[in-house]
């Protein structure tokens, strides 16, 4: 791989890939996310280079194992360029039929497409299912156009332009600026503007500064940061780049499980590809600007992603969070000034850099700018990774988007922001996707776990089992939190099992308010979310455990 020294080497490289290829020669691409992972799709892809080698098609049909296209429950998906045929549960059998059929005889099989449900309705096409026709697919859109192992598709979409543009068209203030302007607001928790943390970071003093990617996403129902980082690492990698240009530093870390054997490949390969080429490491693009990446794993506990847990575990120490008045854009990783956004929040850099902010704010509400990624999960037909511009409600997400409930059943309520997140009534669902407005319900956006809830289910059982879920995850370093939900669990498993009584309800609000003003972390601080939201909308669910 030759090393680009300039914009210019960059651009007459991309046209080089380019001219190589021919846009009617076939493609498939085969979802290789996580969800089709464990649906079978390594058969389907060997099933379908053995049929093209028996064929003897290798040279004249492109096979392009992708990221996650999204729609999980139907997996495996498999898309076929140029018709952009797009067929869903393929199995290795179909695939000596689709080669004959679609591939070479540009015929459409019927019984793999999608069919309407409620219609009837055949879409040969992916933008023709409901599913993808009703969403803005801004940062997960170029999945099926990419191996994620094959920097060389990255640079044909025009990968890496953004990061040319700021390096040497643009000052790191106005860059900084760019950002502020955009009003992005990182995706991983609570939704502070991530421009006016750069800044942060940015002016305080020292001259080493670190930034940080943060791929933890250790909750249950989170999975849409996976998609994206497994699916398209240089996308956040080039963000990641350009916030460290913008703040000053000159070394970064990526922060994720360990026990992601896809991801971790992906992240790697991407590493090792992004250097070879001058996008990484010393004298980017010729630029003068040196900025290097380490890859660091969890130890296997939910609150390391905390960021200053995360920070700590970096430096090689036990992931306790420290009190919250330190701040880590100031002090962070050594003591140092280190700048923490989550993948998302990095993956929607490049789009910003390259298209403006006005383009950015014009999407979304008054003060949730640009697009979502949500992953769905629970009892709904579509377990999936949607992307929707802030301000769609969650009605027309579980509903338009992901095909309501199974089994006629009814809605209950949809359980927003993961363990830590709060749980929101079915008359409520035309709430808009909106850091504020989620807030005011109780259920903040967390990292985008929406777990749908149908009309069998106990709150007070589901309530149970998440803070389950957080009592084994605290790492007890301080008392409010891991005696506070520890307690709440005790008070849960009475009224669970039909022990429930007097006081138990004024108990648990007791507990979650010192939970949530004395715990350490936001771990501790926001336990308390999923009782509050419960015992505000399923109050009648909890006394009647008191009665029995």
């Amino acid at each position: 791989m030759p090393r680009i020294n300039s914009p210019a080497e960059l651009e007459d490289l991309r046209k080089g890939i380019l001219s190589h290829k021919a846009p009617d020669k076939p493609c498939i691409a085969i979802c290789a996310g996580t969800n089709c992972l464990a649906l079978g799709n390594q058969e389907v892809i060997r099933a379908f280079k053995e049929e093209l080698k028996k064929q003897s098609l290798e040279d004249k049909v492109d096979i392009r194992a992708t990221g996650c296209h999204g729609l999980c429950e139907r997996g495996p998906n498999v898309l076929i360029y140029p018709q952009e045929v797009y067929y869903i549960e393929v199995s290795p059998e179909d695939v000596p039929e689709i080669i004959a059929e679609t591939v070479l005889g540009k015929k459409v099989i019927d019984r793999l497409l999608y069919t309407d449900p409620d219609t009837g309705e055949k879409a040969v096409h992916q933008s023709d299912i409901p599913f993808y026709k009703k969403q803005t697919r801004m940062i997960i859109n170029t999945n099926t156009m990419i191996d994620p192992k094959r920097i060389d598709d990255f640079l044909a979409i025009g990968g890496y332009s953004a990061l040319s543009k700021a390096l040497f068209e643009m000052t790191p203030e106005a860059v900084l600026d760019e950002i502020k302007k955009a009003n992005l607001r990182g995706r991983g928790g609570g939704g502070f503007p991530a421009g006016l943390k750069w800044e942060t970071a940015r002016n305080a003093p020292g001259d080493q500064k670190y930034v940080i990617i943060n791929g933890h996403e250790g909750e249950p129902g989170a999975f849409m940061d996976r998609a994206i980082f497994t699916g398209n690492p240089h996308n956040v990698l080039e963000g990641f780049i350009i916030g460290a240009y913008a703040i000053g530093a000159s070394q970064g870390f990526i922060y994720t499980r360990h026990d992601m054997p896809q991801l971790k490949e992906n992240i790697y390969t991407a590493l090792a590809q992004a250097e070879e080429y001058g996008l990484l490491g010393d004298n980017i693009l010729g630029s003068g600007f040196n900025f290097h990446i380490e890859v660091h794993f969890d130890v296997g506990i939910f609150v390391s992603g905390e960021s200053s847990a995360l920070m700590r575990s970096i430096e090689g120490k036990n992931p306790e969070p420290r009190p919250k008045y330190i701040r880590t854009s100031v002090s962070g990783i050594w003591d140092k000034p280190s700048n923490l956004n989550n993948v998302e929040t990095w993956a929607n850099v490049p789009q910003i850099i390259n298209k403006g902010h006005e383009w950015y704010t014009s999407i979304g509400t008054e003060r949730s700018k640009g697009t979502k990624l949500v992953s769905v999960s629970g009892h709904v037909n579509n377990t999936a990774v949607v992307e929707v511009p802030m301000g769609t409600t969650l009605r027309e997400i579980v509903f338009d988007i992901c095909g309501g409930l199974p089994n006629g059943k009814k809605l209950k309520a949809v359980h927003f922001g993961g363990a830590m997140g709060g749980s929101i009534p079915e008359n409520l669902l035309d709430t808009p996707l909106d850091f504020d407005a989620l807030s005011g319900l109780g259920a903040t956006m967390g990292a985008g776990g929406m777990l749908v809830l149908d009309e069998d289910t106990s709150m007070v059982e589901m309530t149970r089992t998440l803070l389950d879920f957080l009592s084994k995850e605290s790492c007890g370093k301080c008392v409010p939190c891991r005696e506070g939900v520890r307690q709440m669990l005790k008070v849960y498993n009475r009224l669970c099992e039909g022990k429930g009584k007097p006081g138990d309800i004024e108990l648990l609000e007791d507990l979650c308010d010192v939970s949530k003003k004395a715990s350490l972390c936001s771990l501790g601080r926001t336990a308390y979310s999923p009782v509050a939201s419960t015992l505000r909308f399923f109050r009648e669910e909890y006394e009647e455990k008191i009665v029995q």
